[in-house]
């Protein structure tokens, strides 16, 4: 009870309210934003698909903890920064220095929520990703499937499954049964290889990700050196992987492992080879990630407090910049563990070493009261992006002024 009684808990509330207000609103523009990016590159797999709203509403849920991964750090860091410029204005910084609390009183509820938003962007990471890609997987392919059934028709050559044309001359609408095909097989080869049937069946195999016709009772045509080949059969399998578009299967895989799943696959095909280290890659990523998200926030906590009043607020372009050095370091780190002989826990983690001594850097001189960059470089680039605001607005405006002007001094000359 002493401990409680001792923390400024009416203080801790305030500063909790003022972060999360423009927390939320962050996070739901970042994924206005990273949802129209996402859109782009999946029209193609939604017009092929002939998707209809559930399943594009059900498509995107699937996409959405991905998205979170990168929108909620993001988030965070741009609502500390808005929250603590807002009170860095208004004095209210100065008047609490003035009552005596510093800036490491000012922290802990700030640590308090960048921790809570780091777990639930760890959570995201580990559970849903992976839960999320594997159902995104599964949807995909039954549409694709879907697309393939709804292509077979009676008296109708069919062309939905890529290089195979199926023709079937009667459909049995309640077993599913086929009578009747005829096959034209082209997959890697310049010359089709012909088979014809008088009965078949087309059955799904999700784990997979194939389809495969089974035929019976027929003969199978080819040509082999410029010789032809007849093999007749009594029951002939084509199993056919269906790839919805826009879709990598390698990626997906890995993407829809659990962390358990990777550690096992990189210890069975060996840690230093080049699929074991992806596995690893991928496994470092989801812990990365979140971490880092707990650490630009703290750097945003200590770009909020460099404003004030008079002062300049260079808190979101820094973050922003921040965000870009942090995402650039991230990549970097992560082709070094995939193509080099690096130790992959390393290479991942260097970014976020990185930047947690950057982070303590800004706190303590963030206490010291000294600026982060010196006022003297803050006002020349606050005048410079004034000045270049300027500039665009007069290049938009300037030419309907002028023609504005013009209209005004030729409308009173009177017409020869």
């Amino acid at each position: 009870m002493n401990f409680f009684s001792r923390r400024p808990l009416l203080l801790y509330s305030y500063l909790a309210t003022e972060v999360l207000s423009p927390f939320f609103a962050s996070f739901l523009i970042m994924n206005c934003v990273f949802f129209l990016v996402k859109l782009i590159p999946f029209l193609n797999a939604v017009l092929e698909l002939n998707i209809d709203f559930a399943d594009f509403f059900r498509l995107f849920s699937y996409l959405f903890p991905n998205m979170f991964l990168y929108s909620i750090p993001m988030a965070a860091m741009i609502g500390i920064i808005i929250s603590f410029t807002r009170i860095s204005n208004d004095s209210e910084i100065l008047a609490l220095k003035a009552c005596g609390i510093s800036v490491y009183q000012i922290l802990p509820p700030v640590v308090v929520i960048s921790l809570a938003i780091s777990l639930i962007a760890g959570y995201f990471s580990i559970e849903l990703v992976p839960a999320g890609d594997t159902a995104m997987k599964q949807l995909m392919f039954q549409l694709a499937k879907e697309k393939v059934d709804k292509g077979i028709k009676e008296h109708e050559f069919t062309e939905a499954l890529g290089d195979l044309v199926v023709y079937v001359g009667r459909i049995d609408r309640d077993t599913g049964n086929w009578q009747n095909v005829w096959v034209s097989d082209m997959r890697g080869q310049t010359v089709p290889t012909i088979t014809m049937a008088k009965s078949g069946q087309m059955f799904t195999e999700l784990d997979k990700m194939q389809v495969t016709i089974v035929l019976e009772n027929g003969s199978l045509h080819r040509s082999v050196n410029n010789q032809s080949q007849i093999v007749t059969f009594d029951k002939y399998r084509l199993s056919i992987p269906i790839q919805p578009p826009n879709q990598d299967a390698d990626n997906i895989s890995r993407g829809a492992m659990t962390m358990s799943q990777l550690q096992k696959m990189a210890q069975e095909v060996g840690p230093d080879t080049p699929s074991g280290r992806e596995c690893l890659v991928h496994y470092h990523k989801r812990l990365v990630l979140p971490a880092g998200c707990f650490l630009l926030s703290l750097i945003g906590f200590s770009l909020g407090l460099q404003s004030g009043p008079g002062k300049p607020a260079v808190g979101v372009p820094l973050g922003l910049l921040f965000f870009i050095i942090y995402y650039v370091c991230f990549t970097i780190g992560k082709r070094l563990a995939e193509s080099t002989s690096l130790p992959v826990g390393a290479a991942m983690w260097s970014p976020d070493i990185l930047f947690a001594l950057v982070m303590i850097f800004m706190i303590h001189i963030t206490a010291k009261e000294r600026p982060f960059l010196p006022y003297n470089f803050q006002e020349k680039c606050h005048v410079l992006a004034v000045y270049l605001t300027s500039k665009i607005r007069f290049s938009r405006t300037g030419g309907s002024r002028g023609q504005k002007t013009e209209d005004k001094g030729t409308s009173g000359k009177p017409q020869t």
